[in-house]
């Protein structure tokens, strides 16, 4: 069986609002709806597993009412709909509250992916999916078109650098392993966590409107890209 972890824990602060920003409308929907309902799109027998901030939980499940969304299922249930789990201090920990509902002897693919990017491609979705199933660990990626300048050292070549997105996908067995690693602040993303375990990372193409919804001007973006 193969699995999603989503995990949405921002504050809103960059958007300027009390809501957090996985909950804001877009398309006359909030975010992370169209997040899950892309994933469900990809596959009705993937499960999926939403880790929200305990004290967001209420919210989300009022909204999901308002908006005749499905309610999350709670505990060691599994099926049609989703499974919630808190939050935890960082993304880290998050991913492993989640990882925590997966069996252990679970075969298959996990993927992590932002609860703020709705726009990932089903090819997207397919390709890290089926690309783990030999290489373990997938990550989409899209080239940097911007030039690039370092503080001090001055301007950097593009070419060798990508814009990293999610679902990054990995052998179930593979992420709960590196996930019982001790937490650093290196952990920038679940790639980083398996990279320090020691395993190599296989970059896949990306879809560039797999933007992350952080700022005002990101959800106008998702406006257009909706229309």
């Amino acid at each position: 069986m193969d699995y999603v972890i989503i995990v949405a824990g921002g504050k809103g602060l960059r958007m300027g609002t009390d809501i957090p920003k996985q909950f804001l409308p877009i398309g006359g929907k909030p975010v992370l709806m169209r997040t899950i309902e892309r994933f469900r799109e990809y596959s009705k027998d993937l499960q999926i597993i939403l880790v929200l901030p305990k004290a967001q939980q209420e919210y989300w499940k009022e909204l999901c009412q308002q908006y005749s969304f499905p309610l999350p299922q709670q505990g060691g249930d599994r099926g049609g709909s989703y499974l919630l789990v808190d939050g935890g201090e960082t993304r880290f920990h998050s991913v492993q509250h989640g990882l925590a509902l997966i069996p252990d002897d679970a075969e298959g693919v996990v993927g992590v992916h932002d609860g703020v990017r709705p726009f990932p491609s089903l090819e997207v979705i397919r390709h890290c999916y089926e690309t783990a199933r030999e290489k373990k660990a997938v990550i989409p990626v899209v080239p940097v078109v911007e030039t690039l300048r370092h503080i001090t050292e001055g301007t950097k070549a593009r070419g060798d650098y990508r814009l990293v997105q999610t679902p990054q996908c990995f052998d179930i067995q593979l992420l709960k392993s590196a996930n019982r690693q001790p937490y650093n602040d290196g952990f920038t993303d679940d790639a980083s966590v398996v990279e320090v375990f020691g395993f190599d990372i296989t970059l896949v193409e990306g879809n560039r409107e797999n933007i992350k919804i952080t700022t005002p001007f990101d959800l106008k973006i998702a406006e257009a890209l909706l229309k």
